[in-house]
């Protein structure tokens, strides 16, 4: 069974969850410590088990033949839906090819409650992750997106971000796409809940000054139809502190342009 636990308050423990919990001979989690206090609170006494990178392939057989005996194993994540950013998925495809029975217990969930309070269209959307940490892997990975949304792609877009990395993360997005649509929520269904709405240049330039608390959730509008991507502008503005080479390489690491198409764009403004 994959369980979904409360993001923050403990009322939103759906009564199918908590008796999915309860009637467990075998709860796998990613912090026993973090599941033993919900344990508790629900007055469960079940047995914990460690699932997470590191473990999950070691795991897999002793809980596959678990299951073959007919024990009933709940997997659950530190919060919200198992899986979604969260150990498990190599676990669920292994008991999926033996015909093994995998339940699906539905609750809350960061990135969905994040893009309905966001203001921004709630359909098509994707949900992309933690961005990686180091910022030129996490540049390319934004230009890669601006690529796709050139050829087509147009989605409103979820991340998660760790709170000392927020203000960087904006950042590079409003590098990537520019003064668009956006909202960071924090400590979603918590006491000191946060939905701050604006542009991406808005919002890292807020928390840029403001140390971000807490849980975060990024959601980035869809790109608008009409306002293509200024080439020209992002190199004038690159050139203006950079050499042509380094202007042009940050622009194509942004925008996901070829970077011989840039280098040559950024070589005609240079000259200009």
């Amino acid at each position: 069974m994959l369980v979904s636990t409360p993001i923050g308050n403990l009322g939103d423990l759906t009564p199918r969850a908590r008796e999915a919990l309860q009637s467990a001979d075998l709860i796998l989690c990613e912090d026993t410590r973090h599941t033993a206090r919900l344990l508790s609170a629900i007055g469960a006494k079940v047995k914990l088990q460690p699932l997470h990178e590191h473990n999950e392939d070691a795991a897999i057989p002793s809980v596959l033949e678990m299951l073959r005996h007919g024990r009933r194993i709940a997997l659950v994540s530190d919060a919200g839906v198992p899986l979604v950013s969260d150990p498990g998925y190599r676990l669920v495809r292994a008991a999926i090819s033996e015909g093994l029975p995998v339940l699906g217990i539905p609750g809350p969930n960061a990135a969905v409650a994040a893009l309905v309070l966001s203001g921004l269209p709630p359909l098509p959307f994707m949900v992309l992750g933690f961005p990686p940490p180091r910022q030129a892997a996490r540049r390319a990975g934004f230009g890669g997106i601006r690529a796709a949304e050139r050829a087509g792609l147009s989605a409103t877009l979820v991340w998660y971000e760790a709170p000392h990395r927020l203000a960087e993360t904006l950042a590079d997005m409003a590098d990537a796409f520019g003064a668009r649509s956006a909202a960071v929520a924090r400590e979603l269904t918590k006491r000191f809940e946060e939905v701050r709405r604006g542009s991406l240049v808005e919002l890292a330039a807020h928390y840029a000054g403001n140390a971000a608390r807490g849980e975060v959730t990024i959601v980035v509008g869809p790109p608008e139809q009409d306002d293509p991507e200024d080439l020209d502008g992002r190199l004038r503005e690159a050139l203006a502190g950079n050499s042509v080479k380094d202007a042009a390489a940050l622009v194509a690491t942004a925008t996901g342009l070829p970077r011989k198409l840039v280098y040559a764009r950024a070589l005609a403004l240079g000259r200009e």
